[in-house]
């Protein structure tokens, strides 16, 4: 899988900055997923929202993501979330 870079951030700073094949959210209006070459995109998150970040050999994370906004760039995929946290 395609990998490309990921950005979450949250009020403390940043959370997670690496590389990832796909992730995908809860917004607002449902769920998104991102693969790379995805058009430039912004969403606002649920505030009971989830993400799915995963590798790029296809392993996955799962979090507990509220509030915020998702952008998609050419250069750079953002979550910028109120709270996130992994799950074990």
């Amino acid at each position: 899988m395609k990998g490309f870079k990921l950005q979450i951030v949250t009020p403390e700073g940043m959370f997670f900055d690496g590389e990832c094949g796909e992730v995908s959210v809860k917004s607002t209006e449902g769920g998104v997923s991102i693969l790379a070459g995805h058009i430039p995109y912004v969403t606002t998150l649920a505030d009971d929202g989830w993400c799915k970040v995963y590798d790029t050999e296809g392993g996955v994370r799962n979090a507990a993501c509220s509030g915020g906004m998702l952008t998609v760039t050419p250069d750079v995929t953002r979550i910028v979330a109120a709270s996130f946290k992994w799950q074990e």
